[in-house]
């Protein structure tokens, strides 16, 4: 059976994740890390795909981003996935495969989520025990948002910029809001939308992402359905 095509839309905000096959790490030191990220500038660049937030943990990638074309976020990541596991296996001597299936993609209503989603992927690090505050740790997103380096994946979302008039302003809302993280609600909330596939945000967001790919936004339920009594 074919597999269901992911949701995915023209210029609307993405949570993607991939994950290590069988949770094992897929970065062995800061040189894979600094490989992995040059080419997804390269794969973001040449398909014309948006960058908005990352996170590179031990085992897992997190992103955001906006696609030009429904098709080219699919792109980015085949071509991550191939360039990265052969270098990877060249320099490490190893063979098979990194990642664990397919990556996972969630649609997310930029407008009133977008912010909280930046924050969930930069919080990443912190959940995971590698650091204790998420502005620590060097493999994420977060040094740009907070005004310490200029990094050149990332392209600024729109509810970063509403954050404040000037960039001190926003970095400064920035480093509040990523001190404190997410509710616990909300972080839920997002994780099983990425790891589910399924399109989080508010009632119109849902009925617009139903009418523009003409499939259900509803979850259904794994297995077969029950059956009726006759």
């Amino acid at each position: 059976m074919a597999r269901t095509p992911r949701l995915a839309l023209a210029g609307e905000l993405h949570y993607l994740l991939q994950l290590g096959h069988s949770r094992q790490p897929v970065f062995a030191d800061n040189q894979d890390r600094e490989a992995y990220l040059a080419m997804l500038l390269d794969a973001a660049t040449q398909y014309r795909v948006a960058i908005h937030a990352y996170a590179l943990l031990d085992a897992e990638v997190h992103l955001l981003a906006t696609p030009d074309e429904p098709s080219t976020l699919g792109r980015v990541m085949q071509s991550i996935g191939r360039r990265y596991v052969g270098a990877f296996n060249r320099r490490h001597g190893c063979s098979g495969t990194l990642w664990q299936g397919r990556f996972r993609a969630a649609l997310i209503e930029g407008e009133t989520l977008g912010q909280d989603a930046t924050l969930q992927v930069e919080w990443q690090p912190v959940s995971a025990g590698l650091v204790g505050l998420a502005s620590e740790w060097p493999w994420s997103s977060a040094a740009h948002h907070l005004g310490r380096r200029r990094d050149p994946l990332i392209t600024e979302h729109t509810s970063y910029w509403a954050l404040g008039n000037t960039p001190f302003e926003r970095e400064h809302v920035h480093a509040h809001r990523l001190q404190e993280g997410l509710n616990a609600a909300a972080a839920a909330n997002l994780d099983r939308a990425v790891r589910q596939g399924r399109p989080v945000g508010s009632a119109n967001f849902l009925a617009r992402v139903e009418n523009r790919t003409g499939r259900s936004t509803h979850v259904r339920p794994r297995g077969r359905p029950p059956q009726r009594s006759a």
